[in-house]
């Protein structure tokens, strides 16, 4: 079967699989038509609508491809992988048909006739070695290992993260946008992987079987993939990405999501104190909402500020970046009647804090209103993954009944159940003990708090049916 004919029975295959998003199946779950082998001898084959490869004493490294190049994409895919056998998935590579020198980071590198090269979104859990570097960037035939490695990221974090994320055995799901010069991976939902390289813009994408020499205790593992999908992107997206704020992806557009802060008006927001918007100390500035310096006084300025609309389930998203020394959070479940005093208002709080700085971070009990913490009520983990201070960290708020699970940069940090027992236990040795049935409403506002410091906050988008 000639290469033209190959792109186009392909192309055909996954015509019908292009969803509202834009993107498109790479496998039509059926069969491999349309596939190219390059490489060694290990076999790759269909079942229950998975791609499953098989590893072949004696060969090199073995690839799968598409026919054609992809340059700007955001790529999805599972896997599933023997803990025998590393495996990975190519983006952006090349073969020639004749030897070629190619020049990565100043050095000159000859890569022979028949040879996939290129970056791999690395599959390797290697439990013998407990080193868990999968969704980390690897050259394939040219510079080894980028992330970690000569392009940023230390390996021993990234082991250390990666042993928490990877699910032996079961499957796993990445996430990986090649927008221009930038790279950047996720791990069931995490951030992994991100460099900046220039060196290639576009290539086929490949599935490999690691070559397993003569190793017979390998012989036969396999590795699965299902559920691949992309998202070509638009050649100026690698700008679109680095400065736009506060829009949403046509991925999240047909999930439901919707903006909850919409980047250029106070719609949708009004003070906790007030039907009004404060007239001073929160400002629209460069694509942020930003609450200003004051003192450090608790909603003692321009006060904190709540959504007009209330929320029962939902999913909150938003970024947030603070000064050094602030201090502020997001409250859910807020009614703003309760507390006509001093101080905020009253609501589950996750707390936004400089751990390093500021005092709040000792007080409390063991821990319990730090960054991501449940505050004064749940610590957030000591190793949780915070961004430093002046560089944009993202909460993520899950309510599903009275179910809530808030995460930081795509890890959680606490959960808990309104209105159990443990939760009445936690209220009743916190400073809430003060009022009743506190966190138990069935629905409330969010808020963003105003505690004296200079915070910022960007993307506020949200999950909720309808109302």
């Amino acid at each position: 079967m000639n290469h033209l004919r190959t792109l186009i029975l392909w192309t055909t295959a996954c015509a019908s699989a292009v969803a509202a998003d834009g993107s498109a199946d790479l496998f039509n779950g059926k069969n491999l038509d349309g596939w190219v082998q390059r490489g060694g001898k290990a076999k790759y084959a269909v079942e229950d609508n998975c791609i499953v490869g098989t590893s072949t004493l004696n060969t090199e490294n073995t690839f799968l491809c598409t026919p054609r190049d992809y340059g700007d994409f955001i790529l999805e895919y599972e896997f599933k992988v023997d803990p025998k056998l590393n495996s990975g998935v190519q983006i952006r590579s090349q073969c020639f048909d004749s030897p070629k020198e190619i020049e990565g980071q100043g050095k000159k590198i000859n890569v022979p006739a028949g040879r996939v090269h290129g970056y791999q979104i690395e599959i390797d859990p290697e439990p013998t070695r407990d080193r868990w570097w999968s969704a980390g960037i690897y050259e394939e035939g040219a510079r080894g290992w980028l992330y970690p490695g000569a392009l940023g990221g230390d390996g021993k974090a990234f082991t250390e993260q990666g042993r928490k994320l990877f699910k032996p055995g079961d499957w796993n799901k990445v996430r990986v946008e090649a927008i221009g010069d930038s790279l950047k991976t996720t791990l069931n939902g995490t951030p992994c992987a991100a460099v900046k390289d220039a060196r290639v813009a576009a290539g086929f994408i490949g599935l490999q079987v690691h070559g397993i020499g003569e190793d017979k205790s390998k012989e036969g593992t396999q590795v699965r993939w299902r559920k691949l999908k992309i998202q070509e992107m638009s050649p100026n997206a690698a700008k679109t990405s680095a400065t736009a704020a506060n829009l949403l992806s046509a991925e999240e557009q047909a999930a439901g999501w919707r903006l909850l802060w919409d980047g250029k008006t106070t719609d949708g927001w009004r003070s906790a104190r007030s039907q009004e918007f404060p007239k001073g100390g929160w400002e629209i500035k460069d694509d942020m909402l930003v609450i200003n310096e004051t003192g450090g006084a608790e909603a003692a300025a321009a006060g904190d500020i709540i959504t007009r609309g209330k929320f029962a389930d939902f999913e909150l998203k938003l970024d947030f970046k603070i000064t050094p020394g602030a201090n502020s959070g997001i409250k859910i479940f807020v009614d703003p009647e309760l507390n006509k005093g001093a101080g905020s208002s009253i609501g589950p709080e996750f707390q936004i804090l400089d751990d390093a700085s500021h005092p709040d971070a000792k007080l409390g009990r063991n821990g319990n209103r730090t960054i991501g913490s449940l505050y004064d009520m749940m610590t957030a983990p000591t190793d949780k993954k915070v961004n430093p201070v002046g560089e944009w960290n993202q909460a993520h708020i899950i309510s599903k009944g009275k179910h809530v699970e808030f995460r930081l940069n795509g890890v959680k940090t606490v959960e808990f159940e309104r209105g159990s027992k443990e939760w009445r236990d936690t209220v009743a040795i916190s400073k809430y003990k003060v009022w009743p049935a506190f966190g138990e409403l069935a629905e409330g506002h969010i808020l963003l708090q105003d505690h004296g410091n200079k915070v910022f906050f960007r993307n506020l988008k949200i999950l909720a049916p309808a109302r």
